[in-house]
């Protein structure tokens, strides 16, 4: 138990570092990031922005206007968003431990939703100003990895789960992207195919959190979340599967 305790603070520490170093990336990212290395904010697009219908929501577009004139850069919804998946993964993680239980669940849940939002608006926020960047793009997609990673083995050091569960989560989180990543590189764009694309695998982890923040007592103990992270990485492998396939016929057409 202590050596549990140990290593969930040292998990949370971990965390906080993650989130100040990014931070300091931001920071140095608007002093140092500028004229060559930048492109032009007007001529660039990304290449593979995934659809999704919320951005079409009133209240986002609203959302997303709002912080672009109070002044609220993508970049910096890009951080928060990592802050909220490495604290999501800290909430998980203590909770195995913590009699308020319940608390953790819930605040687990809570946060994986608003990293997932922020991830939303922060390319609304960049569209609204006209400043999408390649750099931008960084600090998309970094803090992106970054948060499954922490989420995944915050899962897995949760109660009623399994460590090599998560770990191997997180593993195959990292490969779904790094298979996209690969394809665009080679001209193939539009891989969002796939079970377990990033907000399948958050919103099971969401539904999975509210189970135990909601669950009677006596179904506590219903291995649940160990269930739906193979299930996870089930899916991901499937992904991973037909993304490679996809790439194939394309690159062979």
């Amino acid at each position: 138990m202590n050596w549990f305790r140990v290593n969930t603070h040292k998990f949370s520490t971990e965390c906080i570092n993650l989130g100040a170093l990014f931070a300091i990336i931001e920071a140095l990212s608007r002093g140092l990031l500028k004229g060559n290395v930048m492109q032009d904010n007007m001529n660039y697009q990304s290449k593979d922005r995934r659809p999704i219908p919320a951005r079409k929501n009133p209240l986002s577009q609203r959302a997303a206007g709002f912080l672009a004139r109070v002044g609220v850069s993508a970049n910096a919804i890009s951080i928060l968003s990592l802050v909220f998946g490495l604290t999501a993964g800290a909430s998980l993680a203590w909770n195995a431990t913590d009699p308020a239980a319940r608390i953790w669940w819930a605040l687990a849940a809570i946060l994986i939703l608003l990293r997932l939002l922020a991830n939303m608006l922060d390319g609304m926020v960049a569209m609204e100003t006209g400043k999408t960047s390649a750099v931008g793009e960084l600090f998309n997609e970094i803090p992106d990895r970054v948060s499954d990673v922490a989420i995944f083995i915050g899962a897995g050091f949760a109660a009623h789960s399994s460590i090599h569960a998560g770990y191997a989560a997180a593993v195959l989180s990292l490969f779904v992207a790094y298979v996209r990543a690969l394809g665009n590189q080679m001209g193939v764009v539009g891989l969002l195919i796939g079970p377990m694309s990033k907000h399948h695998r958050m919103f099971t982890l969401i539904a999975i959190c509210l189970f135990y923040a909601l669950a009677p007592s006596n179904w506590q103990s219903l291995p649940l979340l160990t269930w739906g992270l193979w299930t996870i990485n089930i899916g991901a492998v499937v992904t991973i599967l037909l993304r490679i396939r996809h790439i194939v016929r394309r690159m062979s057409s």
